[in-house]
């Protein structure tokens, strides 16, 4: 009866609650060690049919229910939501952690990769096994049995300090508010944007204006709020969310650091100079200095231009605007009222032809009219009334895949929790 464990079709997201978390989670992790014990039997042959593709879709499962919850947690963020995730996040990144480090898993597919069988396996399947192979590699299998647990402290602590520090910038978001009791500090501000911030206060019970740090507020007053202290009060907020200028409690500068040693361990332990040189081995890149190389040469390619840029802008700002010396919170500001100037154009002029509706329509012709399929309203449980869900179908009808819409913020809804898979 636990949704989490229901792996028919989409998932049932409207009817996950926290409690299903723990005793689900729990479950799909013993089953995951049983078949990982199975499957590293002697019995158990080393090829694609017997080994690789078992452990796959056995392992799916938790995968699948675990990403579930990562991504209810992300979209609503709720004391509830957040106590059920880190109750079990410790117990999975063990089980990850432990999986990595597996010699035996290791050498099945090791053997494999070094099998006749190997050639004559899909190209997809013989990608699949490399990976494998080159993940084992960097989640420490080839490692001293004495280093092993140190190296899965460290992976447990990172998972639990990355969840932390999402947590922490949520919560640094949401805690904040601007309140505008002065109708003249409006000017300048679209109307729809007027209309949410006094919509916001009242249903707080409050009179005025309410300005957040969610998008849909925050940057609408830096492109278009002629209140200086109004943009400048949101900059400074929005830029020093969860740091050491606010409550301790929330500040993210001792995660950060210690993010930083852990990494810089786990790279020395692997044999690496850096975490950077870590992150490059699944990469296209071939080293940091071929990367750095890059930026470098980009930068000083860049840079002309966007002196040129700023120079032009400041001139016009202290002509034309007053504002003798450009701060963070003016250029967006600046860089609006500069193009109403020069081309006559402005982004909230062209707002009323760009709704959610024409632009979405917009986008899913670019869609079909490139890959030639058909997107197409569809069915689906969903976790907010707002959000939607559609299918993707090939000219013929046939189904290639589906998708969830939810551009929407909320404030128990981390920024960009709506990228997922």
């Amino acid at each position: 009866s636990d949704p989490l464990l229901d792996c028919a079709g989409l998932p049932r997201v409207d009817g996950i609650r926290p409690e299903h978390v723990s005793p689900a989670i729990a479950s799909l992790l013993d089953e995951a060690r049983a078949l990982v014990e199975r499957l590293t039997s002697e019995e158990t042959l080393a090829t694609w049919p017997r080994f690789a593709a078992p452990l796959a879709d056995g392992i799916e499962r938790l995968s699948r229910a675990w990403g579930i919850v990562g991504h209810l947690h992300s979209v609503n963020d709720i004391p509830a939501w957040s106590e059920a995730y880190n109750a079990m996040l410790p117990e999975v990144s063990r089980f990850y952690a432990e999986l990595g480090q597996n010699l035996a898993l290791f050498s099945k597919y090791r053997a494999i990769l070094d099998s006749a069988e190997f050639l004559q396996l899909t190209r997809e399947q013989q990608r699949i096994i490399a990976n494998e192979v080159r993940d084992f590699r960097l989640s420490g299998a080839e490692l001293p049995d004495e280093k092993k647990p140190r190296f899965q402290a460290i992976q447990e602590e990172l998972a639990s300090l990355a969840a932390k520090f999402s947590e922490n910038v949520l919560d640094a978001t949401n805690a904040f508010a601007e309140y505008v009791s002065d109708e003249r500090e409006l000017a300048g501000l679209p109307e729809d944007v007027i209309h949410a911030a006094r919509e916001a206060a009242e249903k707080e019970g409050k009179t005025g204006w309410k300005f957040t740090l969610h998008m849909p507020s925050y940057w609408p007053v830096l492109q278009f709020a002629d209140s200086r202290r109004l943009r400048e009060v949101l900059y400074r907020a929005s830029a020093t969310r969860a740091s050491e200028f606010g409550p301790a409690e929330i500040d993210n500068t001792p995660l950060i650091q210690r993010i930083l040693e852990l990494r810089q361990e786990e790279s020395k332990m692997l044999g690496f100079e850096s975490f950077a040189d870590v992150s490059l081995v699944p990469k296209m890149a071939e080293s940091v200095d071929q990367v750095l190389a890059f930026l470098r040469d980009m930068g000083q390619k860049a840079k002309p231009f966007a002196e040129k840029d700023v120079v032009e802008l400041r001139d016009f700002a202290a002509k034309e605007l007053e504002l003798p010396t450009l701060e963070a919170w003016d250029y967006a500001y600046a860089s609006e009222k500069l193009r109403q100037a020069r081309y006559a154009f402005s982004a909230q002029e062209v707002k009323p032809y760009f709704t959610e509706p024409k632009v979405l329509a917009g986008l899913f012709h670019v869609v079909e009219t490139l890959y030639g399929v058909r997107i197409k309203p569809d069915c689906a449980p969903v976790w907010h009334e707002d959000v939607r869900f559609f299918r993707i179908e090939t000219r013929d009808g046939d189904l290639v895949g589906q998708f969830y819409l939810d551009p929407y913020a909320r404030e128990t809804k981390r920024g960009g929790a709506w990228m997922d898979e």
